[in-house]
């Protein structure tokens, strides 16, 4: 490729709406230009790192045994309803109608469709296991739009989709993809970690995400630097940071606590470690009976300085519909306004559910349900009935890892990749059986996987960058190599030498620009680094009198000079390196 007949376009500034560094890089270099809110045109040079994105990806998933098809963008409502994520999906699920009034959903994600398509295709058990994957534009109507490529509206997705006769078939594909992931993320040459998730709305059972490792990642990522643990913050284990409960010490006492709604101000004026004080946090179920509503109020409880996990909160039986308090309902249920609430003399029946470390506490501080008071010395069984246990907390950094083999550590990470374990989530809802050795119909064992092709992008860059601009990986670079002649439109030499190198690189497959635009040396060097071609040539006259062309990686501090006749051979090793 010759940059005259390319299309470059970079800018010395980023626009005022470009919050973070891979959306600040990525408009400066040209490789997107927005359209909309959420919303861009995938320029030339952003298109190409695409596209090797999108030829790895494929490679591999070829590899794995997966089929690629392609499912259209707009799909029937009917088949949204049919799986109840018509409603569920809530503001995010696009959807429009067409001239006869029917209507359908711009497709944030494929389930429905492909458990459409396997349904009226499969028949019997022989024709199984399967695995179809498309890659295609996807659309989810973000309330807040932000950060360019990273939370978009419109973006490319790779979702594949197995289809199998049994659990162990399921677990098996599962696998499969797995592996084929973790290929795809080295092949992309990436710092990343796979870790235990939660499946969310998307429904099924167990699932692993893929991020990114980014210093300014949204996702907390916890693991064990001396074990295999990990997993995402929603979905990490919080064990009790005490093996049993020790015996009662204390009376307990109503302590005048004047002003103090909060734990740390409350451990302060007693003079206490804030680990000996207990926190309350009051959700409300409301259910349907008989035709009336009736109101469940769940009071939790987690050490002071510890922080509830609304996703583990969730999971607790009867839970799974929660929403906060109002300040009315806690008034009503506790006496008092929140800042003072507690397990123990409630004004109307609540349901208690301590966090493991707080069911191992003993002689402890809490709210007494009355303003500017709270109970010292509190211990279950003796003051107050025992708790339901679960984990409702986040872990921190230096929590005891799960497997028992160290502590753990956190780190930020940008999530471009999840793999599920559907089970029976679309086939049950679909009706999408097969007949089995017997002849008797069966559901079809689902997994889902996704990885967000566009996101790779900005990922990419907020991985690898510094104050000049974009250093891509080479398997994904816009181009591999780019020879800079310094004024190739004024010497012959320079142009020559420029044509023959590069001529030789095409030659031997490199992905190769030559800027031959007749830019001002520092006007050049500068885009190429802005755009962060990994490997750089300069060719100059006075190099070339002494037969040296100047050879720089992007992440070296400075050139290194190489014969011209070795130039070609020296590129092509640091490629296979």
């Amino acid at each position: 490729m010759r940059a005259s007949r390319f299309f470059i376009s970079t800018l010395k500034e980023a626009p005022s709406d470009a919050e973070i560094i891979s959306h600040k890089l990525m408009v400066r270099a040209g490789m997107i230009k927005r359209l909309g809110s959420g919303i861009y045109t995938y320029m030339p040079m952003g298109l190409r790192v695409i596209r090797k994105v999108e030829n790895i990806i494929r490679e591999e998933m070829n590899r794995a045994g997966a089929i690629e098809l392609l499912m259209p963008v707009v799909q029937p409502a009917e088949l949204w309803q049919e799986t109840g994520r018509w409603d569920k999906m809530g503001p995010e699920l696009m959807r429009v109608k067409d001239r006869h009034g029917r209507d359908y959903a711009i497709q944030p994600t494929s389930e429905e469709v492909i458990t459409d398509v396997v349904r009226t295709e499969i028949k019997s058990y022989r024709q199984l296991p399967l695995n179809f994957y498309h890659i295609q534009t996807k659309f989810r109507d973000e309330r807040r739009p932000r950060f360019g490529l990273m939370r978009g509206r419109e973006f490319t997705m790779k979702d594949a989709y197995s289809f199998d006769r049994d659990v162990q078939g399921m677990q098996k594909s599962y696998k499969i993809m797995y592996d084929a992931y973790v290929s795809i993320f080295n092949r992309f040459g990436l710092q990343f970690r796979a870790v235990a998730a939660d499946n969310g709305a998307i429904g099924g059972s167990g699932s692993h995400e893929f991020h990114v490792i980014a210093d300014t990642g949204e996702d907390a990522l916890v693991y064990c630097p001396t074990s295999d643990y990990a997993a995402n913050m929603e979905a990490a284990e919080a064990v009790a940071l005490t093996d049993s409960r020790p015996s009662p010490t204390e009376a307990l006492t109503k302590t005048p606590t004047p002003g103090k709604a909060k734990c740390e101000d409350v451990a302060k004026l007693l003079g206490l470690p804030l680990e000996r004080t207990v926190k309350s946090i009051v959700l409300t179920v409301e259910r349907e009976q008989e035709g009336t509503t009736k109101k469940e109020i769940w009071l939790l409880l987690l050490r002071g300085d510890h922080e509830l996990n609304e996703v583990k909160a969730s999971k607790v039986p009867g839970l799974s519909e929660y929403r906060f308090a109002s300040d009315a309902e806690i008034v009503e249920w506790f006496g008092t306004p929140p800042g003072y609430l507690g397990p123990i003399g409630t004004q109307k029946p609540v349901n208690v559910v301590a966090d493991r470390t707080v069911a191992n506490m003993s002689d402890f501080v809490c709210g007494a349900n009355q303003v500017d008071f709270h109970y010292t010395g509190a211990n279950w069984g003796r003051d107050m009935p025992e708790p339901i246990v679960a984990d409702l907390r986040n872990v921190v950094e230096g929590d005891p890892s799960p497997d028992g083999k160290g502590v753990l550590a956190i780190q930020r990470g940008i999530e471009v990749g999840h793999v599920f374990q559907l089970g029976t989530r679309y086939s049950k809802d679909m009706e999408a059986t097969y007949l089995d050795e017997s002849g008797k119909p069966q559901l079809m064992q689902m997994g889902c996987y996704g990885i967000g092709v566009t996101r790779i992008l900005g990922a990419a860059i907020e991985q690898n960058f510094d104050d000049k601009g974009i250093i891509w990986p080479a398997a994904i670079a816009p181009f591999e190599v780019v020879v800079c002649p310094m004024g190739y439109d004024r010497s012959e030499a320079v142009r020559s030498e420029a044509d023959k190198l590069y001529a030789g690189l095409a030659a031997a497959g490199v992905d190769v620009i030559l800027d031959d635009r007749g830019e001002r040396p520092g006007a050049m060097l500068a885009d190429w680094e802005l755009i962060g071609v990994p490997h750089r040539v300069v060719i100059g006259e006075r190099g070339l009198k002494e037969g040296k062309l100047e050879y720089q990686a992007r992440r070296d501090a400075a050139a290194t000079a190489v014969p011209s006749g070795q130039m070609l051979d020296f590129i092509k090793a640091k490629l296979a390196a």
